[in-house]
């Protein structure tokens, strides 16, 4: 059985499920509050997060996903997403000592659709001296968050996995997880509706993710 040890999940939507992200996070994910958001997916244990702990020798120590996220500080129409962006929550983790406290073995990072989906300006790939400004930019924010994940968990396993369909901002996306030395899952046919994986869709999502780590442990 591969290992993958103490998890962290840092993710959008599509790592969400209520109940299992903490308290103030928005779930896209759950039944019994948000029922107009029609969805076969109706239980916990049918989301590819769920699934792939179940699979491995790992255990989830945290779910810090937040549904509608963007990994820079521009979210949908413009506005400003510094107080839940993917780099606001690991910064805040950082700032509070989360990781002093408590030791993750693996953190997965599953972000940038909505990046693509807000058309967040994507910039350019930058590897340091970054200004507020240039973090309200995907391809930047996303080196920041790389670095930073590399610079603050140094015996971390960091895997990014990468959605399909955000076409240039995905090819950035790449590029900084080769140069930071990050694993990274290419997502590819997952069944979704309304832009979000099924029950078949995060099935899908699980097998990808599990073949990737099932492969590097060979």
């Amino acid at each position: 059985m591969v290992r993958l040890g103490n998890v962290m999940l840092l993710g959008d939507s599509y790592t969400t499920f209520e109940g299992h992200i903490p308290e103030g996070y928005t779930p896209y994910y759950a039944p019994k509050t948000r029922p107009e958001i029609e969805t076969d997916v109706k239980k916990v244990e049918q989301t590819w997060w769920h699934r792939l702990i179940g699979e491995t020798d790992s255990e989830l120590i945290l779910n810090c996903s937040w549904s509608g996220t963007t990994v820079c500080n521009t979210t949908f129409d413009g506005r400003d997403a510094s107080e839940f962006s993917f780099i606001a929550r690991l910064d805040r983790l950082i700032e509070e000592g989360y990781f002093e406290a408590n030791r993750v073995d693996t953190l997965i990072v599953f972000g940038g659709t909505n990046d693509r989906g807000a058309h967040s300006p994507m910039g350019e790939l930058q590897y340091g001296n970054w200004t507020r400004e240039d973090l309200k930019q995907a391809l930047p924010a996303f080196c920041y968050l790389l670095d930073r994940a590399k610079e603050k968990l140094p015996g971390t396993r960091v895997v990014c996995i990468i959605n399909e369909g955000l076409q240039m901002y995905a090819d950035g996306y790449r590029v900084a997880c080769e140069h930071y030395g990050i694993e990274r899952v290419d997502l590819a046919n997952i069944e979704k509706y309304n832009g979000h994986p099924t029950v078949k869709g995060m099935e899908q999502i699980k097998d990808q993710v599990l073949q990737h780590f099932a492969k590097t442990a060979e």
